[in-house]
């Protein structure tokens, strides 16, 4: 495909709907909504692709056929409000990262653990940038700012992977996408590819049908997303789930079906004069208001920590949420960090008491290269710690430990096994329903 000639009709198309976007506030017409624009620009390229392709026959040049049309119009499309020259990685189930260090500079990684260079993603970073600023534009609940005011972006795709964007800070413009590999995901899939074993499944289940408190610990890109997904899937549709993110990523709204009952929150950054952000601690206040049976938060990294301690403390027990942590035991410290470095500014011991009052059980995934079967790729629960109680510090007991064969078994008796067993939970029975 002449990527130069897609990148000329997208700009002749976000023309024209940037013209009808100002005639419609001069006449006092509402905006349109995502899916009206997309409709109306579907018509603009249809036009455009017409106008083109009357030109070349008067110019004495032979006009693209209606496969050529077919795929000029799926260019333009994609780079007016999806990936562009990103596409083709995206639609490949089996690229799992995509990191760009600059136009040129693709490095692709594969599910199995392979690293390759892939083809230029743009013809220049100006180009790149620009990708980038029409991505932040129209992907999640708000557009949000790429510029050199602004260098950092996070965001959601529209297939629901996570992209990371920095400028102005690196040499070259600079770009992370994580893969939403599987979106719709269950226990018994975690449990088919070897992420853990069946007992540890059923064990996850019948925590999450006796509304435990659980966080999903790991370094990034171990599986916490994946895992908190298939977690989630065993909540009973009954329930009413809000979910809290920096930038939408989790998307169980997109599944009515698993969960009817469910809105999904995302943190707003300020605009360009510094106005109308909402932090994450004000999205997780904001959520208790609104009748939830359960608050998800998609990963915790600052000062909403103490709000949602708060939350799972005052009657919204099952809640869920990650955390980036090298161990089990780590999380507890990683946590008080994050609350002494709060707002509310708790002292050491009160913030322990939080944390054992609030969170019952830390699930620990782990990555590695699995060298025996040539370097693929393989993540792990390696850890199932309970907290147990506070005396100065929180106090765990790890319920499931890391065995010989590279998963974690039972280590310990579990405490509130007796919870666990009005959900259908045996451990004497090997974790049997």
């Amino acid at each position: 495909m002449d990527h130069g000639l897609v990148k000329r009709l997208r700009q002749e198309v976000g023309d024209r709907l940037a013209q009808q976007r100002r005639l419609d506030a001069a006449n006092g017409l509402p905006p349109m909504s995502g899916e009206d624009e997309r409709q109306f620009a579907r018509a603009l390229i249809g036009q455009v692709l017409e106008e083109f392709a009357r030109g070349e026959i008067t110019s004495g040049r032979r006009p693209p056929n209606a496969e050529e049309e077919e795929a000029l119009a799926a260019g333009v499309h994609a780079a007016l409000f999806g990936v562009g020259r990103l596409q083709p990685l995206l639609e490949d189930p089996e690229i799992e990262n995509i990191d760009i260090n600059g136009c040129d500079r693709v490095f692709i990684g594969y599910a199995d653990g392979r690293e390759v260079m892939g083809e230029p993603v743009a013809e220049s970073d100006e180009e790149l940038v620009e990708l980038i600023q029409i991505l932040a534009a129209y992907s999640g609940l708000s557009s949000r700012p790429f510029d050199t005011a602004n260098p950092q972006l996070d965001l959601r795709l529209p297939d629901g992977s996570r992209l990371s964007a920095v400028m102005d800070v690196t040499v070259r413009p600079a770009l992370s996408i994580r893969r939403a590999r599987l979106g719709k995901v269950f226990l018994a899939d975690l449990v088919g590819n070897g992420t853990f074993s069946e007992e540890i499944a059923q064990f996850l289940r019948a925590a999450v049908l006796a509304r435990k408190n659980l966080m999903i610990a790991g370094a990034t890109n171990a599986g916490k997303t994946t895992l908190l997904r298939a977690v989630a899937n065993e909540i009973p549709q009954d329930e009413r789930l809000i979910t809290v993110e920096r930038a939408l990523e989790l998307g169980l709204d997109a599944f009515p079906e698993l969960h009817p009952n469910c809105v999904a929150f995302e943190q707003r950054l300020p605009n360009s004069e510094g106005q109308g952000a909402i932090s994450m601690a004000e999205l997780v206040r904001r959520s208790l208001r609104m009748n939830p049976s359960r608050v998800i938060v998609g990963e915790v990294l600052g000062d909403e920590i103490v709000t949602m301690l708060n939350a799972m403390t005052q009657g919204n027990d099952g809640s869920l949420s990650t955390i980036h942590a090298n161990s089990s035991v780590e999380v507890f410290n990683r946590v008080a960090t994050y609350a002494i470095q709060s707002q509310e500014r708790l002292p050491v011991e009160a913030t322990h008491m939080l944390i054992a009052g609030a969170i019952d059980f830390v699930v620990f995934i782990e990555k590695r290269n699995d060298y025996a079967s040539g370097g693929r790729l393989r993540r792990y629960v390696a850890s199932v710690r309970e907290v147990t109680g506070v005396d100065g510090r929180v106090l765990s007991s790890e319920v499931f430990a890391l065995g010989p064969a590279g998963h974690a078994v039972p280590a310990a008796p579990i405490a509130c096994a007796a919870d666990l067993a009005e959900t259908g939970y045996d451990p004497a029975a090997g974790g049997g329903w």
